[in-house]
């Protein structure tokens, strides 16, 4: 069976990068504890300092819905959001194998 992964980009207000990193590095904290979460990749771009991309790779998408649910992340992403512009590129993938 395929797992589930996601990769995608976000783009940070202009000069707020590094502390939407952090919050961002604080999410991959918590999801090393989520259950189904295989691989939660937090990298910047070498083309564009605004931008961050998050690759995941998850047992089940249930899984990762699940996620967003777990003590702190909720308000984790309430303390993210007014640092996004916006929404980069994204795509779901199935995870076949590695």
């Amino acid at each position: 069976m395929a797992r589930f992964g996601l990769h995608g980009s976000l783009v940070a207000q202009r000069g707020q990068r590094d502390a939407l990193l952090a919050h961002m590095l604080q999410a991959a904290r918590l999801m090393q504890d989520a259950t189904g979460c295989e691989l939660y990749l937090v990298s910047t771009s070498e083309i564009d300092d605004d931008v961050i991309w998050i690759t995941e790779v998850w047992r089940s998408e249930d899984d990762h819905d699940a996620s967003l649910l777990l003590s702190g992340v909720p308000e984790l992403i309430g303390r993210a959001r007014p640092l996004i512009a916006g929404m980069g590129e994204s795509q779901r993938l199935k995870v076949r194998g590695g």
